[in-house]
């Protein structure tokens, strides 16, 4: 059997192995989609405007697919650098095993696929214009909340006030927390994240440098070819633009594993995060724990359980009357409680299809300790 640091770095390898094949994987797909249009009746392609239509867009989608992986190259330059020499999440510790085993395991999956694609799309959500309405439903209520919560009043430096967020994913929500003076550290387990949200963190000086092309692989659902090729730009912001107080870091690794140190943070922030839990009622625990007394738990998402469905994982779905009753049973206090919060997921304003979530919010206070309460 692999040790755990031999798990490691096969898991690390295949993610990049999935980001260098999106090259292939994509231009893979316009190819099939130009042979299915090539095999068409004659007088079918004339009305549908001949070569000006369909063989035009389809070399159009070829050149963004080709820029996207030019993107994914910068991306993932820095892999090796993320986790320092020692960390058993660098490929480049230990020996190099190549035993048939494991090229077997490196087989890029049509999921991995998804998991590329889907990362590209954050850039859109976290770190362009295009998602500023997806973080105004999202993220500004819960900036709102800690800004209240821990105002001037109450916390003249605010540099001391903990704020952890679990689920960072590309940053955005943790970098908002840290520009608003407090100490705040996002969590990420998946790789496709982290890899990036260290790029935009650490490689982009300026506003608006970089381009992507989120949208390239969505075929249908357009009201015109234009909107499959719409471009972003990122980020809309400088991501070294805070302020010198208060501080934000990055964490690798899984939420239940790496937060143990009991009463460590004030605050602790989850958006479209719980139900990534094989466990939620682990994940609400676990906060439970590392809150300091009067620490806050603020929420914000679905409950479309990650691991549902998927074969050989456990998953406990809950509904949100019991989810409730578990965070109340932990001994939280529901201070605030909103079930009607509507928005998207890294949602294609420009597609006739929109998925829409109501989400639920709500703030918890974990009590303050009475004398006989000390554990």
């Amino acid at each position: 059997a692999m040790s755990d640091d031999d798990q490691e770095r096969q898991h690390f390898r295949k993610i990049l192995a999935a980001f260098r094949h999106y090259r292939r994987y994509g231009l893979q797909q316009v190819a099939d989609k130009l042979a299915q249009y090539n095999g068409l009746p004659e007088r079918h392609k004339r009305l549908m405007g001949g070569n000006s239509g369909v063989p035009e867009h389809l070399a159009r989608v070829r050149a963004s697919i080709e820029h996207n992986a030019e993107m994914i190259n910068l991306f993932i330059a820095d892999a090796n650098s993320i986790f320092d020499g020692d960390s058993p999440l660098s490929p480049c510790a230990g020996s190099e095993g190549s035993s048939s085993v494991q090229h077997q395991q490196l087989q890029v999956t049509s999921n991995d696929m998804d998991k590329v694609r889907s990362t590209i799309k954050q850039f859109a959500r976290d770190w362009s214009l295009d998602g500023a309405n997806e973080r105004a439903l999202c993220y500004e209520p819960m900036l709102r909340e800690i800004d209240r919560l821990f105002s001037a009043e109450n916390c003249p430096d605010r540099s001391e006030v903990r704020v952890l967020v679990p689920g960072a994913g590309l940053g955005r929500l943790a970098w908002e927390v840290a520009r608003l003076g407090f100490s705040c550290q996002g969590n990420e387990w998946s790789l496709y994240m982290l890899f990036c949200s260290y790029f935009v963190i650490n490689r982009c000086s300026e506003p608006n440098c970089f381009t992507l092309y989120p949208w390239v692989h969505q075929f249908c659902n357009n009201w015109s070819w234009a909107d499959q090729l719409r471009p972003i730009t990122f980020p809309d912001v400088s991501p070294a633009d805070l302020p010198k107080s208060g501080s934000f870091s990055m964490a690798a690794g899984d939420f239940l594993e790496i937060y143990t140190e009991p009463e460590a943070w004030d605050c602790v922030a989850t958006v479209f995060f719980i139900d990534t839990a094989h466990n939620i009622a682990a994940y609400v625990e676990t906060i439970g724990r590392i809150l300091k007394p009067g620490g806050y738990w603020i929420n914000l998402g679905p409950l479309l359980y990650h691991f549902a469905d998927v074969p050989g994982e456990a998953s406990i779905e809950l509904d949100y009357a019991t989810l409730r009753q578990l965070v109340l049973g932990s001994g939280f206090e529901l201070l605030t409680e909103n079930t009607d919060i509507r928005c998207g997921y890294t949602q294609n304003e420009a597609s006739m299809l929109r998925y829409e979530y109501r989400c639920a919010y709500f703030v918890a206070r974990k009590p303050l300790r009475c004398g006989h309460d000390a554990e």
